[in-house]
């Protein structure tokens, strides 16, 4: 849902900044290094005799403390890391539950005028994948940064697709380098991942997923990853797309006798002249560069926490969509 932003309160537009507090700072000074990133993809579970074991997953964490580095990424982007471990076995009643917890509509809380800081977790996610086709198509490639920071605020991995790579030129991820036993099948791989956003959850709160062109890209392939396993995201989800967003500012620059030359990650990157080392394309990457991207962009637009949260959308948004949309294409 979007609303006129003309009648916010000077002071509420810094909300979005108070709540990211010193980690763009630290994490903007971290960026502008020459170091590269190289992604976690190794032991991270094995398969014995043909069958399927218990298997711990490192995740490579942004912590701001001093901490071991791994040998397995450089340091760069990432200013220090360490390996946690996280210990799941893959069965369906871990999985169920993720949906035991009821929640209601965080857009209640907005017309109540809720202190939404205490609620809501930003996370900014991307992925790579074999190619475009949602539904034939895979992950391979994830990453997150929650914007608060501190210990474990990052997760990254890559994904075995168990089937060709046929688009590596696109994002530099070969089949060879998915397709082995050390790198996790997303059928492993998502408990592990609802775990991690989990921990970044607040008491009762919400997670608002970001990422650019998430709805018609990054959030169906997920949801149908998930379908494929009988799982469905969870109810305290909320994904917000920077693309529209990055519309918004290029009309806003147009009436301002100003140019974007288009509403891509790496024109708003251009835009706002930010460095981030690393190939474009590659998930922690392009989370990182958004991660910088989105308070300035949420400036120039002034927007608010509470304005974010009644632009997201959720999945029941996008089923309703399509069936307004083939309703309409019948009829």
């Amino acid at each position: 849902m979007i609303f006129s932003l003309l009648h916010v309160p000077r002071c509420r537009i810094q909300s979005l900044a108070n709540y990211c507090g010193e980690t763009f700072h630290s994490f903007s000074t971290t960026c502008g290094n020459n170091s590269g990133i190289r992604l976690l993809s190794s032991r991270i579970y094995g398969l014995q005799g043909g069958q399927r074991k218990k298997w711990t997953r490192p995740i490579s964490t942004n912590t701001g403390k001093g901490s071991t580095k791994s040998k397995s990424i450089k340091h760069g982007i990432l200013s220090e890391t360490i390996l946690t471990s996280t210990t799941a076995s893959v069965n369906k009643t871990q999985l169920d539950q993720f949906q035991e917890v009821q929640y209601y509509d965080i857009r209640q809380e907005i017309a109540q005028n809720k202190d939404l800081s205490s609620l809501v977790t930003i996370i900014v996610f991307d992925i790579e994948t074999t190619g475009f086709s949602r539904e034939n198509e895979r992950i391979i490639e994830i990453a997150l940064r929650d914007l608060q920071g501190g210990e474990n605020s990052t997760f990254q991995t890559l994904v075995n697709p168990q089937c060709k790579v046929p688009n590596s030129h696109i994002h530099g991820i070969t089949t060879q380098m998915v397709n082995k036993p050390d790198v996790p099948r997303m059928e492993d791989l998502i408990p592990i991942l609802l775990q991690y956003i989990r921990s970044r959850e607040k008491p009762r709160g919400h997670v608002l997923l970001v990422a650019h062109n998430a709805r018609c890209f990054d959030v169906p392939f997920i949801i149908n990853e998930l379908r494929r396993y009988s799982m469905e995201i969870p109810p305290n989800w909320y994904f917000l797309d920077t693309l529209p967003l990055a519309r918004e500012l290029r009309e806003l620059m147009k009436s301002e006798g100003k140019e974007l030359s288009s509403t891509s990650l790496t024109a708003l990157r251009d835009l706002y002249g930010i460095k981030v080392d690393g190939s474009a394309h590659r998930a922690m990457v392009d989370v990182n560069t958004l991660s910088l991207i989105l308070p300035k962009l949420t400036f120039d637009l002034k927007l608010t926490l509470s304005s974010l949260v009644k632009k997201s959308f959720t999945e029941s948004d996008m089923i309703n969509s399509k069936k307004k949309k083939n309703f309409r294409l019948i009829f």
